[in-house]
């Protein structure tokens, strides 16, 4: 959700610019803690109906750089990660992290550097759906896209990567792979268990106690948007409607 009207944030959710900084700099400088497990349910659930834009008002940090996009457009994805760092395009290794995969978990994939071999392709794709993944975020390229973007049981696996290749890995098994520790996507650092989000606007990851500390004003943010966006189609003035400060 775009943020320009005085109702998205300033009236409605924070009070005032100055109580958004105050908010931004609470989120971010928090400590890294673990979310008591029977509250990531619900959170996630929230999540699920947030306009993800919406949590880039109220944060800085978390969001993966542009260049990691949706490779199958119109999916959303709301998970938590399973992370594994994968050094000499090494087939195998991703096997492996196949198998680590939880229900309700996304498959986040550190190619450590290398952006030229793809990790994920048709196959990759169906056995993470198969164990119940939310996604897939790779930092390097994936294959296979006509395939990745074939719905079956309902819909295609929301897979997010920084392009595609017709270079796979290969089947070195070289035995250097780490798993379940953190690793980088896109210039930010996910970790094991982290929220990861995203859509066709990106890729979004955060602690679960910092997206905890902003999704009840995300919610109530995006509540707010159709009544600014009927105020414009009335025509009514727009120096009624957007923020110009106080």
């Amino acid at each position: 959700m775009e943020m320009s009207a005085t109702g998205t944030l300033a009236a409605v959710t924070l009070g005032n610019p100055a109580a958004e900084v105050e908010l931004q700099v609470e989120v971010e400088t928090e400590p890294h803690a673990e979310r008591p497990v029977q509250q990531l349910p619900e959170l996630l659930e929230q999540l699920c109906s947030v306009s993800f834009p919406t949590l880039g008002h109220f944060l800085e940090k978390g969001f993966c750089s542009s260049e990691i996009r949706a490779i199958v457009p119109g999916a959303r994805m709301v998970g938590v990660a399973s992370t594994a760092r994968i050094p000499d395009a090494d087939a195998v290794a991703v096997n492996h992290a196949l198998l680590r995969l939880q229900p309700g978990e996304v498959l986040v994939l550190d190619m450590d550097g290398d952006r030229q071999h793809a990790p994920v392709g048709a196959v990759t794709s169906a056995a993470a759906r198969a164990g119940g993944a939310a996604g897939i975020l790779v930092d390097g390229p994936v294959t296979d896209v006509v395939e990745l973007n074939e719905t079956n049981d309902g819909g295609a696996l929301p897979v997010f990567a920084r392009g595609t290749t017709c270079l796979t890995t290969k089947r070195h098994a070289s035995g250097r792979a780490e798993f379940g520790v953190p690793v980088s996507v896109g210039g930010v650092t996910v970790r094991p268990g982290d929220v990861v989000l995203g859509d066709d606007n990106g890729v979004v990851v955060l602690a679960p106690e910092v997206a905890a500390a902003v999704v009840l004003q995300a919610v109530e943010s995006d509540a707010a948007e159709p009544n600014i966006l009927s105020r414009i189609a009335a025509g009514e003035p727009l120096e009624r409607i957007l923020y110009l400060g106080q």
